[in-house]
Parts: structure tokens; C-alpha cells; sequence
């Protein structure tokens, strides 16, 4: 099994956080399709710093039956059935985020993996939603637990809105590729390390290291 100089098995209470964002047509996770999912993997570096080594996404075609809200489509600015999406069916996609997850979960000798969100109920919701309607039997997640970027951004930064935190956080933002969910997972997790590094400076500094 593939190892890490340091696993991030005793960090969070032996899962592993990864990132996760999903565009959907709508709001109501059993009628509306998951359109676009990504995931981003975070692990430590050589000196216990937090930074993203993976990041895996998949278009979606929308299941059958499903209802597509227009102002949900016009606000993301997806067209499900374009033919240069490339998409794939909502079984297939989560099959090829899960498998890099898993593995993460082994080398880092986590439990499992813990959803990262902005406002994650939202995600965990649809993507439970998914789970159910594939029968996949094995998800490599927490079925209810997760990390919320928004609150952790209120504490460290006085901002809940993503963009913001970013913009406190010293990142760069580009409007135009926001709700892409591959933008928008990788964006968060830049917080999410910034946010747990400056967390284990300030640490540091108390301890008088």
C-alpha cells in the first residue's frame, strides 16, 4: 500500500478531509440532477502544511426523470446536453471520485473521508441523494458529518462568503470561473489549508515555539 512521510490520520480524528463541490439543476436533491462534481485531496507536506495533491472532477448527464430548474441553469450557465461536456453518467462519475478517495484514506491510514463544503449540507445532501439512486454500496465518506468553510471563515477571517474569504485570505478570484465545480472545490480547499496552517501557526505561537 502506497504510505506518507506524515499521515493525516491523527489531525481529524482519523479522517480524511477532501473537497467537495457539485452543480446541480436545483435544489431538491431527489428530483434535481447533479450536473458537474469535483473533489480535491488534501494531505501534509514534508513539514505538516496542508496543501492539495489531487484534484478529480466529472460532468454529468442527468439522471432519468429528473427535473431541470431553468434559473438554476441560468445562474451556473451549464447546458446538461452540450456535446463538448464530455459527461458521463452519475454512477460512472462518482465511481471515478471515489476510487482516488479511498486510496487517499489508505496511504494517509484514515477511517475515512470527512466532506469539506462551503455551506456542506448542500453537497452532502445531493451526493447522499446520488449514492442512493447508483446503489453504490461503499462510499468512502462520513454519511452526515462535515467541514464547513463558511464558519470556519467567520472565525478566522469575520467573512462567510466564499469569495471574500479568499479575497482576506490574500487569493486571488476569477468571477468568471466560479461555479465551476472544479474552480469552486479547488478555491475552497486553498482556504480550507490556509485556514488550518494559520490555525497551527497561531498554535505555535501560544506554545511560544
Amino acid at each position: 500500500m502506497e504510505s506518507v512521510e506524515h499521515p493525516l490520520n491523527e489531525r481529524f480524528r482519523g479522517y480524511l478531509p477532501v473537497v467537495v463541490d457539485i452543480e446541480t439543476a436545483g435544489f431538491d436533491a431527489h428530483k434535481n440532477p447533479l450536473l458537474e462534481i469535483a473533489a480535491v485531496i488534501v494531505e501534509y507536506d514534508a513539514n505538516e502544511q496542508l496543501l492539495i495533491t489531487e484534484s478529480h472532477a466529472a460532468h454529468i448527464i442527468p439522471f432519468e426523470n429528473s427535473t431541470l430548474d431553468q434559473s438554476a441553469l441560468k445562474f451556473t450557465g451549464i447546458d446538461p446536453y452540450h456535446p463538448f461536456r464530455m459527461a458521463v453518467s452519475e454512477k460512472e462519475a462518482l465511481q471515478k471520485l471515489f476510487l482516488p478517495i479511498k486510496q487517499a484514506v489508505k496511504r494517509n491510514q484514515c477511517t475515512r473521508a470527512i466532506l469539506v463544503g462551503h455551506n456542506p449540507n448542500f453537497d452532502i445532501n445531493f451526493l447522499n441523494a446520488a449514492i442512493t439512486r447508483t446503489k453504490i454500496k461503499r462510499s468512502p465518506f462520513h454519511p452526515f458529518s462535515t467541514f464547513d468553510t463558511a464558519t470556519l471563515g467567520g472565525l478566522m477571517y469575520k467573512q462567510t462568503v466564499l469569495a471574500k474569504i479568499g479575497k482576506e485570505a490574500g487569493m486571488d478570484w476569477d468571477n468568471e470561473q466560479a461555479h465551476s465545480a472544479l474552480y469552486d472545490a479547488k478555491q475552497t480547499a486553498e482556504i480550507f489549508c490556509n485556514i488550518v496552517n494559520r490555525w497551527k501557526r497561531l498554535e505555535a505561537i501560544e506554545a511560544g515555539e
